[in-house]
Order: structure tokens, then sequence, then C-alpha cells
């Protein structure tokens, strides 16, 4: 990836490329028991495929498919946002951290 510089900060698959490697750091921390098992990975799955979407965007052949891909990536956000809430209230995670 380039320097921050270089970029403006409002780069969306910057940023969620950034958030996919935060969100690796976060499940690399979670504790070695089988439910932060099953939600890491699930956590995993939906942060990556944000950004993995808008990349998937950009090559599409049409509108409709560029608005798809979109759509996709924000139901992506959506369960990230659903596993990291669950990480936090079951107490595999610190809230502050998730939140």
């Amino acid at each position: 990836m380039q320097n921050d510089k270089a970029k403006p900060k409002s780069d969306l698959r910057e940023r969620c490329y950034r958030f996919s490697l935060c969100s690796i750091a976060l499940v690399d921390t979670l504790p070695n028991r089988r439910s932060a098992w099953v939600i890491s990975d699930q956590l995993i799955r939906a942060a990556t495929s944000i950004g993995a979407n808008l990349v998937e965007a950009r090559a599409s052949s049409s509108r409709l498919e560029f608005k798809k891909f979109y759509e996709i990536s924000l139901k992506s956000a959506n369960e990230t946002k659903y596993w990291l809430g669950l990480l936090g209230d079951a107490g595999l995670a610190d809230r502050q951290i998730v939140s």
C-alpha cells in the first residue's frame, strides 16, 4: 500500500484494507476458546469481504453489477458490526476496542 499522504483519507478501498488488517490482528488476540474460534472465523470472513467486494465492484461490467457489489459490501459491513458486538458483549474482547 502507498503512503497515507499519497492518497486522500477518504479512499474507501484503502480504509477497508486497513480495517481487514485490524480485524485479523484483533482475532489473533482472542482467547483460545471454541466460542472465540467460531465468532472469529465469521468475523474474518465478513470483515475481509467488505473490501474484496469493493475491488470486485470496480471491475464490474455494468452499472447494475457495480451496484450489487456495493450492496454486498454494505451487508458484509453490517454483519461485521454484529460479530464485533457479540465479541464485546460475550466478554471475549475489550468492548472499547470492538465498538
